[in-house]
């Protein structure tokens, strides 16, 4: 890698490889600007690869009135939704209702209605819920999305493995997403758009030279190189205060709250492929979710978490807390041995001083500092919802700096491999089957919902299972992998088999290591040359 030390400075050097930060990279190279990326692990390997994977406009922030975060939600929705049918698509939500519902004792509306409906003691009242459904179906101009539905329990197949004790729900619509494919599709459109990305390379230190930043990046291997920009981007998420005021040195009164959400995955609850939305006796809510055809995915929660150096994990009390919540909706009581895994993450939200973790704002905040000369823009919280509309603003800060930058452009372009109809995913998987026959529908369907259009790519000319190599086990091929390698930056196992997908569920102890084996092996023969 040459070291760019004498280079003329880049535009943008961007510090994180989360959503946030390949989001503003591929916004930033598409107007023409000249960006560098640096991410000191894999991309998308902290919290942009462990959400609850929904696209949503977060129905419970209307207790928060939040109504300007949840409306840019919503309407993101269904841009992004067209621009990434392959990895995003639309779900249903079933809200079953109980009178013993209560709100999260600190939101707004709670306290609200403490006052003047003090009989209720904290209890949703059923009016109350579908005002909130009402609001959410319309503050977007929802326009792909079906409507909200009022369900009998006692009739509707979706009320089978409930508790009977539940006769009504309501069933509303959200969006599912696979989240660290869509960081790692951002860097690829970023890239082939003109931007430098760079994982596995932490920033380690940043000085000010003249009217720029001179950047020293790390290595894995403990080299360092350099990088000249005129403007930095610090969009570390858990890690931003700490790159702001350590290695930037700046002084500043903003701080990030690290909440960490877990989340159980076990074994296949029940047989649609609707979603649950449950709201418990102690305010809270947590999903249920059909996940990767043989799961179901239970989260989250919502716990402070002390130092972002600290890596998350779910706690045994967490996976009680999980697992209690949802017994309480389901039939058949959920136990430890349903748990299949477990995965944390840290949502890094700006501090606004709340009581609690769950009170604590979802809307982000962008903070321009010139306080040492040349400008850095520190990024504060975001959702993967509204990551293109938080790139937007950003890039709003960064045309201050330079007002030559053009327009914003990212509304409907699609993103690599998503580039069909939102409706067209059964369409593709047939054809797909029908110009790869050796191909059974399982496995193409892998394949679309994983790479959408590109699948053709790594498939080529193949006319037998045969052609594409070794056989990985699961439809895992060396074709496949060779492909990831090549143009996702994969570099190690779990960056194939917990990042890029999710394959590490369904595959067998000796089957992942022989995945992580083939990987090893690719990177030995490419440092090598053999």
């Amino acid at each position: 890698m040459m070291d760019k030390h004498d280079a003329e400075p880049v535009d943008l050097f961007i510090i994180g490889g989360g959503i946030n930060g390949c989001g503003i990279a591929r916004d930033a190279a598409g107007r023409g600007m000249s960006v560098s990326l640096a991410e000191m692990n894999d991309l998308g390997s902290a919290t942009s690869s462990a959400s609850t994977k929904l696209f949503h406009g977060g129905l419970r922030y209307l207790e928060f009135l939040e109504f300007r975060l949840v409306r840019e939600a919503l309407i993101e929705r269904e841009v992004l939704l067209r621009a990434m049918p392959h990895i995003s698509w639309p779900m249903r939500f079933v809200l079953p209702y109980h009178a013993d519902m209560r709100f999260e004792s600190e939101t707004p509306v709670s306290r609200m209605l403490s006052r003047v409906m003090p009989w209720m003691k904290g209890r949703r009242p059923a009016w109350l819920i579908r005002m909130g459904l009402f609001l959410y179906d319309t503050l977007g101009g929802r326009k792909i999305l079906p409507a909200t539905a009022t369900l009998d329990l006692q009739s509707d197949p979706v009320g089978r493995p409930l508790n009977n004790k539940f006769a009504k729900a309501y069933e509303y619509s959200d969006c599912w997403i696979q989240d660290s494919r869509l960081v790692v599709l951002n860097a690829r459109d970023a890239q082939a758009r003109g931007a430098e990305i760079l994982p596995r390379c932490k920033v380690v230190g940043m000085e000010v030279q003249g009217d720029h930043w001179l950047v020293t990046i790390q290595r894995a291997d403990q080299s360092t190189f350099t990088r000249a920009a005129k403007m930095v981007v610090n969009a570390t998420g858990p890690w931003v205060e700490d790159v702001l005021k350590g290695v930037a040195g700046a002084s500043s009164s903003d701080g990030v709250r690290l909440v960490r959400g877990s989340h159980i995955v076990t074994r296949k609850l029940f047989d649609h492929d609707k979603s649950y939305f449950f709201q418990g006796e102690d305010g809270r809510i947590i999903f249920a979710i059909p996940y990767e055809d043989e799961f179901t995915l239970i989260g989250t929660t919502d716990s402070d978490h002390s130092d972002a150096a600290t890596t998350p994990r779910c706690s045994e009390e967490e996976q009680e807390y999980l697992l209690a919540f949802a017994s309480q909706y389901f039939e058949a009581p959920i136990t430890a041995e349903d748990v299949v895994w477990t995965y944390s993450g840290v949502r890094p939200l700006y501090d606004d001083g709340a009581s609690s973790a769950t009170a604590a704002t979802r809307e982000y905040v962008l903070r321009l500092d010139h306080s040492q000369g040349p400008p850095m823009l520190n990024v504060f919280g975001g959702k993967i919802t509204t990551y293109r509309k938080l790139a937007e603003a950003a890039m709003a800060h960064v045309k201050s700096v330079f007002p030559a930058t053009s327009q914003g452009w990212t509304a409907g372009v699609a993103l690599p491999g998503g580039d069909f109809p939102v409706d067209g995913v059964d369409a593709l998987i047939e054809t797909l089957c029908t110009r790869y026959p050796f191909l059974h529908r399982d496995w193409a369907r892998r394949l679309v919902r994983t790479y959408g259009t590109e699948a053709t790519a790594i498939l080529g000319d193949a006319k037998a299972a045969a052609d594409l190599g070794v056989d990985l086990g699961g439809t895992l091929t060396g074709a496949e992998i060779d492909w990831v390698i090549a143009n996702e930056w994969v570099q190690e196992g779990d960056d194939f088999l917990w990042r890029r997908t999710r394959m590490g569920l369904h595959l067998a102890d000796e089957e992942r290591a022989a995945v992580s084996d083939y990987i090893a092996s690719a990177q030995t023969s490419a440092l090598t040359g053999t």
